[in-house]
């Protein structure tokens, strides 16, 4: 069984498996390919991959020659490659047309964006290990840029009050983002309309912000659901009562499946005071904001807004090696110990992650998203 680990686009700054993650399979067996470079801004050197046993190879002879190829974005690799198995995060359901290419091509493709959210599936959880990086980072960046300390500073020449965070979903990011900025000093607010978050949220430090008549988010996985029209006009007013007061927003909620909702408006914006700062970690899916442009730092009025949907990628090494254990714990989920890909269809964990197999559609949501987008 041969492994390839693919160099990624221009932007990432990841790689799929670093030199450790590649020594525990190689030591177990399988052979790792690993094209030139693929680590480097992982801080990963191809001498590394070659201790651990690892065989440096060209992308062709990956694509050629590799059984199963990791990549974490998709980026057209399907040009190259057929009848190969893939994995990583391609964003099927805001990609719908890539899946034609993956039928054409015989490609087996997993996608780890669709692990159900279970207890079972943490351990190849690379949504939950990525965002956790993403909500500390969002708290360190927004400190960087807020021209004002995030703590309390009393000194001799005067006193300097907290910074006041509001942070939008307290997901895994969001949860991060309170304890890091709680850390740092600031004040901190949160809003999720989901009501089991709220005594994590308290656990924190910080303040839960309710807004009543919220839907019943408890089999939705751990995200956010759609919401009745009053309840969003409810909420719209909360929100809008907490950024007034705000120095630090940073936005985390999606809902699965679907464009992330708008939870803040160019008139909120217009309310926050000069100098402030936005973080906008749903930026891949739109945004929470009215102005959030995906990897573009933006000004409304004197407000910064920062649209960054890899965030995580700002530490590519901790964020490499957490992707890659999560990596190796689906392989063995993939590979029988006899070395052989060999899936089981009645595992949800495959059935969910499984876009294409053998020329036909697998994943049940996404047979029912590509079916109702008629793609031909």
């Amino acid at each position: 069984m041969i492994i390839g680990i693919l160099k990624e686009p221009s932007f990432e700054s990841r790689v799929s498996l670093l030199a450790a993650e590649a020594a525990a399979l190689t030591k177990t067996g399988f052979t790792v390919w690993v094209e030139p470079d693929a680590g480097l801004k992982a801080f990963c050197t191809d001498e590394e991959y070659t201790a651990s046993g690892a065989v440096i190879k060209t992308r062709i002879d990956i694509f050629n020659g590799a059984d199963i190829l990791l990549n974490i974005h998709y980026s057209g690799i399907a040009r190259y490659a057929e009848n190969k198995t893939l994995i990583g995060v391609y964003q099927p359901l805001y990609n719908l047309e890539n899946i034609e290419d993956w039928l054409k091509q015989g490609l087996t493709i997993f996608s780890l964006d669709l692990l159900p959210r279970s207890t079972r599936a943490q351990a190849m959880d690379v949504l939950s290990s990525q965002a956790n990086i993403a909500g500390y980072k969002a708290a360190i960046l927004a400190a960087s840029l807020y021209p004002h300390y995030f703590p309390m500073m009393m000194t001799a020449a005067g006193s300097c009050s907290p910074a006041k965070v509001l942070i939008l979903g307290a997901g895994v990011a969001g949860l991060q983002a309170v304890a890091t900025s709680r850390r740092l000093g600031a004040v901190v607010e949160v809003f999720d309309t989901r009501a089991a978050a709220k005594e994590e949220v308290l656990s924190l430090g910080a303040k839960f912000v309710e807004v009543e008549g919220t839907a019943d988010a408890s089999k939705a996985g751990g995200y956010a659901v759609d919401q009745s029209e009053e309840f969003k006009e409810r909420q719209k007013q909360r929100i809008a009562e907490s950024i007034k007061k705000a120095d630090v927003v940073i936005s985390t909620a999606q809902i699965f499946g679907k464009k992330a909702p708008i939870l803040v408006t160019k008139q909120m914006i217009a309310t926050m005071k000069a100098g402030s700062v936005i973080i906008d970690l749903a930026a891949a899916t739109g945004g929470n904001t009215e102005v959030t442009k995906d990897n573009e730092t933006v000004k409304s009025g004197n407000v910064t807004i920062i649209g960054n949907s890899n965030l995580a990628a700002s530490a590519s090494s901790d964020a490499s090696k957490l992707y890659g254990k999560n990596i190796l714990n689906f392989l063995k989920l993939l590979i029988d110990k006899e070395g052989v890909i060999n899936l089981n269809f009645d595992d949800d964990i495959i059935n969910s992650t499984c876009i294409t197999h053998g020329g036909k559609i697998i994943s049940p949501i996404i047979t029912k998203n590509y079916n109702h987008a008629n793609i031909t």
